[in-house]
């Protein structure tokens, strides 16, 4: 076991239960990072009320039974009863060397769960903007980090592909035709087509009453309109994975599951909430009402499953989602990495599927992503107030990498450079975004992002990158340091303090869905190595048995760095 904290905790969970008796044997023993030592244990403030005694009485109690001598090298209690513990060097040294050639790195395989994972969800003919990339970063990043914990996750991306809308892109599209140059904007510039066929909706009544015509063959599943409005999906569908692929995130094709999967359930759906009594028609429309979920005045808020002209809302739409994903997926937990204005919604959601029986042990959670701002402190848009194409942004991000890197490395050529500035250009916005708690609000800022100090992704790129060339200057491969590990120094110690985080990291990242977590402990780690780098020569170290102990560190580090990042779906260059 790697995880100091958690061997502690058993440890002082042991002394309790023979100091005070078995029903405190499952007592948090409260251990944290101390500035005093490396651990402290808190426990005997929050025991002494409950056993009537003095802290510093319980901690002399808790200290008596603890057996930490192969753990730790000191114990000692301070102040009014904390229990402070300094591990031993060669305990850290030993789970160090645990780690080398370790492809997990620490991080222990879970008990799998099925977890259906709804994130990015763009529409369909319309361009992915800057609110786009959170959901899709974010989501990214939970998808990789859980299935490295050994989980099953399916990807839903929940694209919006039916409505209304359909009827007037696909009477636009029959009349540019569907291999005419404006067609194939729905590759590279949806919103031009979108904007094309508004115009035409809002400037032509005849044109509107053919696409309200559309919309009902749509949904009755006439088959030519059926064919045209996938010719709007595939389309579009290119345009999208151009974007995934500039992200470098992991969505496929094969993970769409848009709006229109569930359009054959909708009835169904709305006849069970009926039968179950939980659906009323109310001013026409048929609607659920929750305990709970008031607005103004304290009126109900409904949830509208069935609009008064009959037609189907993303109420119902989210409705079947959900119930596929627990009945049919057999979902564990759903997580939807959706935007936090959402979650009055999602909330009533739950609440209904919860209240018709379909959840059974599913556990939904709304993984809230907060806005991208501007300098201004306003939501991220462009001078004229619309919001900011994603794929521009994306490229700026490129373009400024590409100047960044052309000042560093001259010496490279024009096609490494390249690669290069698009890692550490994609990189870095992914980063910024990922290392802020994703229900907050953050600024976007190139500059900051591409700094190579501070928590970047930048800087820990550079920090991988300069680990490689000390192996290259020293003509062998990470995979060739293999120690033995000692910790005779206190960066030496630091470090491999530091690289046995990573399994606890990780698991918390999966276990509260929190991927800025596993961003502050790269930035930390990084820090770690740098302080030792300065302090421990590595390769001029004299003594052989030193140099290979430094060389291993240095490995582990490279080593959880660039599996770190890979996480959080951010690539670590060669070279910089």
């Amino acid at each position: 076991m790697a995880d100091p904290q958690e061997v502690l905790t058993q440890r002082v969970q042991s002394a309790l239960g023979a100091a005070f008796g078995a029903d405190y044997a499952e007592t948090d023993p409260v251990i944290r990072p101390s500035q005093f030592a490396d651990y402290q244990a808190n426990a005997a403030l929050a025991l002494a009320k409950r056993l009537g005694r003095k802290p510093r009485d319980v901690a002399s109690a808790i200290v008596e039974h603890l057996d930490v001598t192969d753990v730790c090298r000191e114990v000692e209690i301070s102040g009014p009863g904390f229990v402070n513990l300094t591990l031993r060097e060669d305990w850290i040294a030993d789970r160090t060397q645990d780690l080398v050639g370790d492809e997990r790195r620490g991080a222990p395989l879970q008990e799998r769960q099925n977890i259906p994972l709804d994130y990015s969800a763009p529409n369909v003919a319309k361009e992915m903007h800057v609110g786009h990339l959170r959901t899709t970063v974010v989501g990214d990043a939970l998808a990789r980090t859980l299935e490295f914990l050994g989980h099953n996750v399916i990807r839903q991306n929940h694209i919006g592909d039916w409505g209304t809308p359909f009827g007037m892109l696909i009477e636009h599209l029959l009349e540019v035709g569907e291999g005419s140059d404006e067609a194939a904007l729905l590759k590279n510039d949806p919103n031009a087509f979108y904007q094309g066929a508004r115009a035409k909706f809002d400037g032509s009544e005849e044109f509107a009453a053919r696409a309200r015509r559309r919309v009902v063959a749509l949904q009755a599943g006439d088959p030519e309109t059926l064919r045209l409005w996938q010719d709007l999906i595939d389309l579009s569908t290119v345009y999208f994975n151009k974007i995934y692929d500039k992200l470098d995130v992991t969505l496929t094709d094969a993970d769409l599951a848009g709006e229109s999967t569930y359009n054959d359930t909708l009835g169904s759906i709305c006849q069970e909430l009926e039968d179950k009594g939980l659906a009323v028609v109310s001013e026409g429309a048929l609607c659920v009402f929750l305990d709970g979920f008031t607005g103004r005045e304290g009126k109900p808020v409904p949830l509208i499953i069935r609009k008064s002209d009959g037609g189907y809302g993303y109420g119902t739409t989210d409705l079947a989602t959900i119930k596929h994903r627990a009945q049919e997926l057999k979902a564990d937990r759903v997580l939807y990495v959706i935007g936090a204005p959402q979650s009055l919604h999602l909330q009533m959601i739950y609440e209904t599927a919860r209240k018709a029986g379909w959840l059974g042990s599913a556990q939904p959670v709304h993984v809230q992503i907060g806005n991208v701002l501007g300098g201004d402190g306003k939501i991220l848009r462009t001078r004229s107030g619309a919001p900011i194409r994603l794929m521009a942004l994306l490229d700026e991000a490129i373009e400024r990498a590409a100047k960044v890197v052309a000042d560093a490395r001259p010496d490279l050529d024009e096609a490494t450079r390249a690669q290069i500035a698009r890692e550490v250009g994609i990189g870095a916005v992914k980063y910024a975004d990922l290392s802020i708690s994703h229900d907050t609000e953050y600024v976007f800022d190139f500059d900051r992002m591409l700094a190579l100090t501070g928590n970047t992704g930048p800087y820990l790129q550079y920090a991988t990158a300069r680990i490689r060339s000390i192996f290259r200057k020293g003509g062998l491969e990470p995979a060739e340091a293999t120690g033995p590990i000692t910790v005779d120094e206190p960066a030496e110690r630091t470090l491999a303090l530091a690289l046995l985080g990573f399994g606890p990291t990780v698991v918390q990242v999966g276990d509260e869905l929190v991927p800025h977590r596993l961003c502050a402990y790269l930035f930390e780690l990084a820090q770690a190595f740098t302080s030792f780098y300065e302090n421990c020569p590595v390769l001029k170290a004299e003594d052989p048995a030193v140099r290979a102990s430094r060389l291993a560190l240095t490995a582990a580090t490279l080593d959880t760095l660039v599996k770190g990042l890979d996480l959080l779906g951010v690539r670590s260059p060669e070279q910089m």
